[in-house]
């Protein structure tokens, strides 16, 4: 037991330091929605998987944005300002612009991040293992860029069960 909680309390202070605050991360997905005209990659009707390399991501997307979507990094907990947001539209990948929740699948899980409760299709999330940090979890990725979005948990609301725990650096949302 001594031994687990060492560990969480390392990964708590792991996260603490590598977030971003409320206001910058507002800041960073404005810049991403309107840079999208300067990411060619950035296409919501495009249904096509979108293959790019990382080193071509790197010159695109922000430095935060690149190290969760393509380092499969976390942004600190209650830092989004998606997290509570009630604005109604369709959350994208900020990367390629893949349709991935509805704002009426959202919820507020009180975990930190943006919670949803299923995706928009089922094609729009990839799930792989993730046995990292000595836990065993679900990761969550676009399904047409394979950025990194978060986990998916099985303690979530009806009808689904499930909890999409997703970095809201990573979403853009069209009202």
């Amino acid at each position: 037991m001594y031994k687990i909680l060492c560990l969480l309390t390392l990964i708590s202070f792991t996260a603490c330091g590598q977030g971003t605050t409320k206001a910058s991360s507002t800041k960073i997905n404005k810049m991403e929605s309107s840079k999208s005209s300067q990411n060619p990659y950035y296409n919501p009707s495009q249904k096509e998987a979108t293959v790019v390399p990382d080193s071509v991501w790197q010159q695109i997307l922000s430095p935060e944005v690149y190290r969760v979507a393509r380092e499969k990094g976390t942004e600190r907990p209650f830092t989004s300002p998606f997290e509570e947001s009630k604005e109604v539209g369709t959350y994208h990948c900020i990367a390629c612009g893949n349709a991935l929740f509805k704002s009426n699948a959202k919820f507020n899980s009180g975990c930190g991040w943006p919670s949803f409760f299923e995706p928009i299709t089922k094609s729009a999330l990839i799930y792989t293992p993730d046995n990292t940090h000595g836990m065993t979890r679900t990761e969550v990725q676009c399904g047409k860029c394979k950025s990194h979005l978060g986990h998916v948990f099985e303690d979530g609301p009806p009808p689904t069960g499930l909890r999409y725990c997703i970095n809201g650096v990573v979403l853009t949302i069209e009202k």
